[in-house]
């Protein structure tokens, strides 16, 4: 009787710790411990393996918790793939590419937009958006367009920031003005055929091992279609 009263006691507990309001301060922490469990839950289950229920529990949280914040699975999925995207892209917006030549420097800038693209984690969770565009349009378009958008304006203003010590006018798909453009064909030519790969399953160890001259290839044709034919 009375080892069943504690045990009671202990789950009454336990349950008003995960439904209580956390302290503001630890607000964040919460915030950011349920996009990590959620993240690992999905990429384990996929997304409709994967439950709220479940994602709760690995947080160490309360679902009363998650639906204050998100109303529904699809919410919680888009802050979770949002929070991944924006911790590679910020990675990859304070890089600073080193080199003595604009090519060089391009091939840098390359190779880490690269190997931020192929995680194992970062490749899983654009299945899954895909994987979802047909039941929910919405979801998997807005986080596909969004990973676009974005990470070509972090691209071109890396573009430019690579070409600022050139003579000025010397390639001017490197102007302000063209940038945008230059950063679409930079992605396209070198992120893009990687990514299928990535995505069609094939082994993430030989992508990364391929990176350097894959790399270097395609900067120099890049360079050369600015410098001879332009971008614009």
């Amino acid at each position: 009787m009375a080892r069943t009263l504690a045990t009671k006691l202990r789950s009454a507990a336990r349950a008003a710790g995960r439904c209580g309001r956390p302290p503001r301060e630890h607000a964040g922490e919460v915030g950011e411990r349920i996009l990590e469990a959620a993240r690992k839950v999905f990429l384990e289950r996929g997304f409709e393996g994967a439950s709220v229920e479940d994602i709760a529990e690995a947080a160490r949280s309360g679902k009363p918790t998650i639906y204050a914040r998100y109303p529904n699975k699809r919410a919680l999925f888009a802050a979770a793939y949002n929070s991944a995207f924006t911790a590679k892209n910020a990675r990859l917006a304070s890089h600073t590419p080193t080199g003595r030549t604009l090519e060089e420097r391009l091939t840098n800038l390359g190779e880490a937009l690269l190997r931020e693209v192929l995680t194992g984690d970062w490749i899983g969770l654009i299945r899954l958006a895909i994987a979802e565009a047909r039941r929910f349009p919405d979801l998997g378009s807005s986080v596909i367009k969004m990973t676009r958008e974005r990470g070509r304006e972090t691209i071109a203003q890396l573009l430019c920031e690579v070409a600022h010590a050139e003579e000025p006018g010397t390639l001017p798909e490197f102007n302000p003005d063209h940038c945008a453009t230059a950063a679409q064909y930079f992605c396209e030519l070198i992120l893009l055929p990687v990514l299928m790969r990535a995505l069609s399953g094939e082994d993430l160890k030989v992508l990364h091992s391929e990176i350097g001259p894959y790399v270097s290839q395609r900067v120099a044709f890049f360079l050369a279609a600015c410098r001879h034919s332009g971008l614009g």
